[in-house]
């Protein structure tokens, strides 16, 4: 059904609050302004925002005491109220189509040296249930907007793990602590590649990291992960 039409028979709703407003994927102006847009001036290791600039090159405390595997954390918005109802809208609600809305916010933070993109995977029976991982789906919109390959299977969640939802950082990084391994397809991919990890939620980093260092240890040159929205201490909608 072409897209106007569809309007016509059901029309657009804001992907925060349901309400009708212009055009698919589009938020209200109510929503919007809520939204908390990520931007520098940020850590140079982790993309952590800074209150204010620090100079070029200023890395957090974290990143100093121990500089990250990956080459940032980038993500389109902090996790809010509004976020947090999109990318459940997304992975719960049966809203496939919110990956192109999460997908056009994100591109903007896309490193220019990328050259694949790789989604964090779910083990099969979470796929199975859900019928679809929105990682996926979220780097396949990314990858139609930036004309650069995805690498659907090049990285699988072998052993399957419980929820992280109220587990402590360091549980959160034992829980998935060999739950990741780079397949046979894509091993031929990561030598020297710039790999863009993408995910919809970066919460405390366990499971990207944990993706992070196979891809790394494959041949992966840097692995930037990207993020529809990421927890950030304090930040609030």
């Amino acid at each position: 059904m072409p897209g106007r039409l569809l309007d016509l028979v059901l029309p657009p709703r804001c992907p925060g609050c349901g309400a009708t407003v212009a055009g698919q994927g589009r938020f209200c102006a109510s929503c919007w302004s809520r939204l908390r847009f990520l931007t520098p001036p940020w850590c140079a290791g982790c993309n952590l925002p800074f209150a204010f600039d620090r100079g070029e090159g200023a890395r957090c405390a974290a990143c100093l005491a121990a500089p990250p595997d990956h080459a940032g954390v980038r993500a389109a918005v902090a996790y809010g109220e509004i976020a947090r109802t999109v990318a459940l809208r997304l992975k719960y609600g049966a809203r496939p189509f919110y990956a192109a809305t999460m997908a056009a916010l994100m591109l903007r933070h896309l490193p220019t040296e990328a050259t694949i993109l790789v989604p964090v995977p779910l083990h099969r029976r979470r796929i199975w249930s859900r019928g679809y991982n929105q990682a996926a789906l979220i780097a396949t919109e990314l990858a139609r907007r930036a004309r650069i390959p995805v690498a659907l299977h090049a990285l699988e969640r072998h052993r399957a793990t419980p929820p992280l939802r109220d587990r402590s950082a360091r549980e959160r990084r034992a829980t998935v602590a060999g739950a990741f391994r780079v397949t046979s397809r894509g091993r031929m991919m990561m030598n020297g590649a710039s790999v863009v990890l993408v995910d919809d939620v970066y919460t405390s980093g366990a499971t990207a990291e944990a993706c992070v260092r196979v891809l790394r240890g494959a041949g992966a040159a840097s692995v930037t992960i990207l993020a529809w929205a990421r927890v950030i201490a304090g930040a609030s909608d």
